[in-house]
């Protein structure tokens, strides 16, 4: 493995700024718009986060997908998730051998990048066999331990209209996601554009722009930007705020909520924040930053009551409230 090395921090954050201006150029030959989505995925990638893509057929999460791990020249896998899909079919299995011994065939989960499609297709039973891989970045089978690649990260995309036979994913799982990504529909400029480029023999070859040991580099200098007290403070207070029957806990969350953010959050706001600030060229962090991704970590985590879906009370206009 190539070391990656500058010759200060400064000129580290600066490459950074670069080489994620070239990155989202590449991604924009093939994806028309959705910068916002574009930029939320890449900084949960940069800050070794999983990311959750909710949006109706046809809005290219998969091709999004596709065309990042292109652009990044990591190992992709796809894996379609069905109801009768199972824990091996993603994890591997173990077979004899001609020797009659067993031989541990790894699946599709040992990758460095994994488009989980439609996960909230198939049961819990192996929605659950990416819990371990998720958080440990490892898998267990047949009482062996196997590290699954670095860097790696689970990109899963979900349905919301059709919710027949489908399985929700449930809360522990939903929180392994560092961010849950609202795909929306184009702009009528940005469709037009689409079907120009659909609709005729136009191609665009994705270049791969960095390499899996920039990316552990920079995840690496993520973390080490400095973030002051009172930052810390607002990101840990702002996520105390979604917990109901708490100290200081608004009559809004009291109201409307029957479940708040747990720790995760705090976290990955952090984390999060120190990324996007980094892209936009700044040294240090400010409110500003976990603003700007405050929603995105924690649209997944708060749960709302019945009143507020009764009185038609949204979890963005809750968190917008709260900000």
């Amino acid at each position: 493995m190539s070391e990656v090395k500058f010759e200060s921090d400064v000129k580290a954050v600066e490459a950074f700024g670069a080489k994620y201006k070239e990155l989202a150029a590449e991604i924009g030959k093939v994806i028309v718009g959705q910068q916002d989505v574009i930029d939320s995925v890449l900084i949960s990638i940069f800050s070794n986060g999983h990311c959750l893509l909710i949006g109706v057929p046809g809005l290219a999460k998969t091709l999004l997908v596709n065309t990042i791990a292109d652009s990044l020249g990591l190992n992709f896998n796809r894996i379609q998730f069905t109801p009768d899909l199972m824990p091996s079919d993603i994890v591997g299995s173990e077979i004899l051998d001609e020797s009659r011994n067993f031989k541990f065939i790894k699946g599709p989960l040992f990758a460095n990048i994994i488009l989980a499609d439609e996960i909230n297709r198939t049961p819990p039973k192996t929605q659950s066999a990416l819990l371990e891989a998720m958080q440990e970045r490892s898998v267990t089978t047949g009482g062996t331990t196997y590290q699954l690649a670095k860097p790696f990260f689970v990109l899963a995309t979900q349905n919301p209209i059709e919710q027949e036979g489908t399985y929700p994913l449930p809360e522990a799982q939903l929180d392994r996601f560092m961010f849950n990504i609202w795909v929306d529909y184009p702009t009528l400029e940005e469709e037009i554009d689409v079907v120009k480029r659909t609709t005729t023999n136009y191609t665009s070859e994705v270049k791969s722009i960095i390499s899996a040991e920039e990316i552990l580099f920079f995840q690496d200098l993520v973390r080490r930007i400095p973030v002051t007290d009172n930052l810390l403070e607002y990101a840990v207070k702002l996520v105390n705020k979604t917990r109901p029957n708490q100290a200081n806990t608004p009559e809004l969350v009291q109201k409307y909520l029957s479940w708040g953010a747990g720790p995760r959050a705090s976290q990955y706001l952090i984390i999060g924040a120190k990324c996007h600030a980094l892209v936009h060229g700044k040294f240090s962090p400010d409110i500003e930053d976990v603003k700007a991704i405050a929603s995105s970590v924690l649209r997944h985590r708060i749960v709302r009551n019945y009143k507020a879906e009764a009185e038609g009370y949204s979890v963005e206009k809750i968190i917008n409230e709260l900000l």
